[in-house]
């Protein structure tokens, strides 16, 4: 058990960090961040910001030197940074999951094998692939790259060989995976805390709605019966006990027709579907992250109110600064910035959370408050 006082240490220094940085220190902990950005959101508030590629040697043995155990904000750090520094300390979650997280064929066969379902996928390693996967799955599919896209990026949209060809040249022919298309009634997300005990708490499924392969809105409860959101939970939970994961781990999940449950991906880290978590819940994710990699009890993630979260993109900037006041003339609306240098087209800079007496109602205020800051 780590109790406040000590170091944890922070790989990555985004947005995630910066809320995870702020529930470490109201608990009493000191917070390292190595992240080679000079005006790293987490590390501009951290009790110390190394500024250098997560790779350097001695910042790693710094902070192997320093702290009580390191944790992650992002999924994609170099795995010799996690083996360099799980000698001396823990790490969580640890390499081996971060690994399987971070390449999507690999996530998906792990899911299969451990009985939760999956829409149809063939890796594509060459150019050669192409064609025995597209006759197999017969009909749209999207090809993705095997690793490091996000928010849409790295992802495209194939009717057949031909298209397929060129989004793989287009991708510059490194690894991906081309998954059948499904047609979705709506998407939910699990995020849920795990100890190195194996203790799992879980917080309430939300239902996501996507814009141009953004999260745009996440609304809690679900708007699905209580039974599937059962088993999206179940599902979720299996993964990380296979995992035997430590820390937040967000899992994203397909309601497709019939109401059959598809995983689709797992990120090993806080989510932005659940920063709802933050004025909804008895405990948010980012205390539970600190929790779970201390070896704390874990928190109540027990739901307080009906909400919506909705994400705040530089867009909102391009004609000055967003009117803030009148969002937050709705006196159940919670605005996070993340304390971003510089706005840019499609980058999150902030998110609402908009507390009401039913989801819907919480989804439709939270979409007029974010509409009025362009007032």
């Amino acid at each position: 058990m780590i109790l406040p006082g000590a170091w944890i240490g922070l790989l990555g220094g985004g947005q995630l960090g910066r809320m995870f940085t702020i529930a470490a220190r109201s608990m009493g902990y000191r917070v390292l961040v190595l992240d080679p950005d000079p005006l790293s959101p987490a590390g501009l508030i951290a009790d110390r910001h190394l500024q250098h590629p997560y790779t350097h040697p001695d910042s790693l043995a710094e902070m192997g030197r320093s702290c009580a155990v390191v944790t992650t904000e992002f999924e994609n750090v170099p795995a010799e940074a996690l083996k360099s520094l799980s000698v001396h300390l823990p790490v969580r979650p640890g390499p081996e999951a971060l690994a399987i997280a971070q390449d999507r064929v690999r996530e998906k066969t792990f899911a299969r094998s451990h009985g939760v379902d999956t829409a149809r996928f063939h890796a594509i390693h060459t150019d050669s692939d192409l064609a025995a996967a597209c006759a197999d799955l017969d009909g749209p599919a999207i090809l993705k790259t095997n690793r490091l896209g996000y928010d849409g990026k790295g992802q495209r949209t194939v009717t057949g060989l031909g298209e397929a060809r060129r989004a793989f040249h287009d991708f510059g022919e490194v690894g991906c995976i081309l998954e059948e298309r499904v047609e979705l009634e709506c998407e939910l997300s699990v995020v849920l805390a795990r100890s190195p005990g194996g203790e799992i708490r879980s917080f309430p499924a939300g239902e996501n709605r996507h814009v141009a392969g953004i999260l745009d809105t996440t609304m809690v409860p679900a708007g699905v019966p209580r039974e599937m959101a059962e088993r999206a939970r179940v599902a979720a939970e299996r993964l990380a006990s296979a995992l035997d994961y430590v820390g937040v781990l967000g899992v994203e999940l397909f309601v497709v027709k019939g109401g059959r449950i598809l995983f689709n991906e797992m990120a090993p880290r806080p989510h932005n579907s659940a920063h709802y978590t933050l004025d909804a819940c008895v405990t948010d994710q980012f205390e539970q992250q600190v929790r779970a990699v201390c070896d704390l009890p874990l928190g109540d993630p027990g739901l307080l109110s009906p909400v919506c979260m909705v994400n705040l993109l530089g867009d909102l900037w391009q004609k000055g600064t967003p009117r803030w006041d009148l969002a937050l003339a709705n006196r159940r609306a919670k605005l996070h910035l993340y304390g971003k240098h510089e706005a840019r087209p499609g980058r999150k800079m902030g998110h609402l959370n908009v507390l009401s007496d039913s989801p819907e109602t919480a989804r439709a205020e939270a979409l007029e408050a974010r509409h009025r800051l362009l007032s």
